[in-house]
This record gives structure tokens, sequence and C-alpha cells, in this order.
């Protein structure tokens, strides 16, 4: 596998474009930490870390509204192993119009565009979620 963070996003969009109540991915911390910025925002639900050594894996457990749409309506890989995209603090856009998140790696880990922003950090912009 080239590139696990688009694996990722892949694997939530086709669990949620069938209805499933979770979704499982091999472990890894950059994974967790983004399913738990998910969580966090509200895109996903319980976030597990569940198996020991060699075996370990992310339970999410997906979100959907009342009328049975899901929560996330798109996930975007920004910056791939091919190119990386970078941006300064003071580059870095809300997305949707404030209504989605993009998830920055910067200096002091990651975090969404309004927390970088806040923090005056750049960093690498890994993806968008709306």
């Amino acid at each position: 596998m080239t590139d696990p963070i688009t694996d990722m996003l892949n694997r939530i969009k086709n669990a949620q474009a069938v209805f499933r109540q979770a979704v499982i991915l091999p472990f890894s911390k950059m994974k967790y930490e983004i399913a738990m910025i998910l969580q966090k925002q509200g895109f996903v639900g319980e976030v597990e870390k569940k198996g020991r050594h060699t075996k370990k894996v992310i339970k999410i457990t997906l979100k959907y509204s009342k009328e049975k749409e899901p929560l996330i309506s798109g996930l975007k890989r920004i910056s791939k192993p091919g190119q990386r995209i970078y941006a300064a603090a003071k580059e870095i856009k809300p997305v949707r119009g404030g209504y989605g998140i993009a998830i920055i790696s910067t200096s002091k880990g990651l975090m969404t565009d309004k927390e970088a922003r806040k923090k005056k950090l750049g960093g690498e912009v890994i993806c968008e979620v709306w």
C-alpha cells in the first residue's frame, strides 16, 4: 500500500455508502490521530484501538443523520506521497465556508485548520472533511 491515509479515507467513504455501522482499519499512530480529530469534531462516533502487537486495528463507529444520511458528505486527500502540499498559517483557508475542516500536520502535532490558524502554525495539509 503506497498511501495508508488515502486508504483510510476511502474505507470510511465506502463504508458510509453502504450504511455500515463501523469500519475497521489497520493501526498506525497517524490514522489514529486523524480518527480522534474526526471524533472530536463530531463526524464519527466512537474510535477504539483494538488488538495487540502486530494485529492492532482501529474501529471507527460511523454516524448518520436522522434522514439516514452520512454526517461526512465528502473527504479529500490534499497532500499525497508524490506531491506534498504545505501551507503557512496565513494561507490556511476555511473549508466549505467553515462547514468543513482541514487536518494539518504541524510541528505541534495534528490539528484542525481552525486550531492551526489560532496558534499561528503552518504545516502539511493532510486532508479536508466536510
